[in-house]
């Protein structure tokens, strides 16, 4: 699928905007706080109908205005797809050409984008709600019947923990009733981590590929699903369920006198493995960042073989946290294969000769200026560390 067409009104420094866009590589110059990231962030939004920076709407609208509007225009292999969100004080309302959708989750899936950006580093090395929002988003946008099942289960566990707290506080005394929700939160719990340890045994295959070809086959690269249910990977939908009922038996007294739900996927995690060592706690910096960008890529063609067409690539000045190696590969990997959007201040010289017939846009107060492909070649508009230096003086 190919982003051909974007239409911004109110969006963040946005007043108007209209733009076409290359089916290849799209790369987005400015400095700081001219709007290059916030221009990436409409495609998200877009594709996702949230931000990937706040969670806060209210955000996303032009100071001084009341509502926000994203339109684009989707090549997909079976046609041309118009998409509409509008972002306004009481929610917001999406339509898939013209036709306005009942739920969010409804329209999720009809542009298909994955988002590389600085803090995604924090894949391997941060907390374990930064891997599970991965996998819930990533896998969210492939597989309706997960996006279903995580919306279920996100409403169940609040009932369940609001009850918890009744029963904490004596408010409540019926058992029963958690005995309940105890069997509707592992009949849906069981699900996502059956679903999710498919997703991430497929997940693994390709980013072990990718990360063995960075690494020249020196590194090994794995996934372990790490939940209170013991071998978890190794279970029936079913015999998760099961187990997550007999974890909420047993430990009823503990989550009662704690006010809250001890287990389930809500409190799971995903460990990334270097020659069977856990990458977070015994990896370097590089060995970290290459595994960060060997599952981000690896997520390219997980998403091609799920849908059928390759997702958009949006990648937020992440050539900057990427020495030439990786650099390289990212590139190269992503050639011919995949519609991009790239932001950046400047170009490395690296970077200059992998990119084959970009589109250029320069970003300047929130105007969006196309630039002839030529002018990737000239030094008015990359120039070197020393024309910067010479800038400045």
């Amino acid at each position: 699928m190919k982003l051909t067409e974007l239409n911004l009104h109110h969006f963040r420094n946005y007043d108007e905007a209209q733009v076409e866009f290359s089916p290849q590589i799209n790369v987005l110059i400015g400095e700081n706080a001219q709007g290059k990231t916030n221009l990436l962030e409409s495609i998200y939004v877009l594709a996702m109908t949230r931000s990937h920076r706040t969670n806060n709407d209210r955000e996303l609208i032009e100071f001084g205005k009341d509502a926000a509007q994203i339109k684009g225009t989707v090549q997909r292999e079976l046609g041309s797809l118009k998409l509409e969100l509008d972002i306004g004080k009481h929610g917001k309302k999406a339509k898939a050409n013209h036709l306005e959708k009942a739920r969010l989750s409804e329209y999720l899936g009809q542009l298909n984008v994955i988002l590389f950006a600085p803090e995604d580093l924090a894949l391997v090395k941060g907390a374990p709600t930064v891997r599970r929002r991965f996998i819930d988003m990533e896998f969210g946008q492939v597989s309706p019947k997960y996006l279903h099942d995580l919306t279920q289960y996100r409403d169940i566990l609040k009932q369940r923990n609001r009850y918890l707290k009744q029963l904490q506080s004596h408010e409540a005394q019926d058992q029963l009733y958690l005995e309940v929700l105890s069997e509707q939160l592992a009949a849906v719990g069981g699900a996502i981590i059956s679903q999710r340890v498919k997703f991430l045994s497929e997940l693994e295959g390709y980013a072990q590929e990718l990360h063995q070809s960075i690494t020249q086959g020196r590194e090994n690269l794995t996934f372990e699903y790490s939940s209170a249910v013991k071998d978890a990977s190794a279970l029936t939908e079913v015999e998760l369920s099961e187990a997550l009922m007999d974890l909420y038996r047993q430990n009823q007294s503990k989550e009662i006198f704690q006010g809250t739900t001890l287990y389930g996927p809500h409190r799971d995690d995903v460990r990334f493995l270097i020659n069977h060592k856990n990458v977070q706690t015994y990896g370097s910096q590089g060995q970290q960042r290459t595994t960060a960008l060997s599952v981000k890529l690896a997520e390219i063609d997980l998403m091609k073989n799920q849908t059928g067409e390759y997702p958009i690539l949006l990648l937020d000045d992440v050539l900057s946290e990427l020495d030439g190696a990786r650099q390289t590969h990212l590139l190269k990997t992503i050639q011919d294969k995949v519609q991009t959007f790239l932001t950046t201040p400047g170009l490395s010289d690296v970077a200059r000769n992998l990119i084959k017939e970009p589109r250029i846009f320069h970003i300047r107060d929130g105007q969006i200026i196309p630039e002839k492909q030529a002018a990737l070649k000239t030094e008015v508009f990359y120039p070197t560390k020393q024309d910067k230096t010479a800038n400045k003086e």
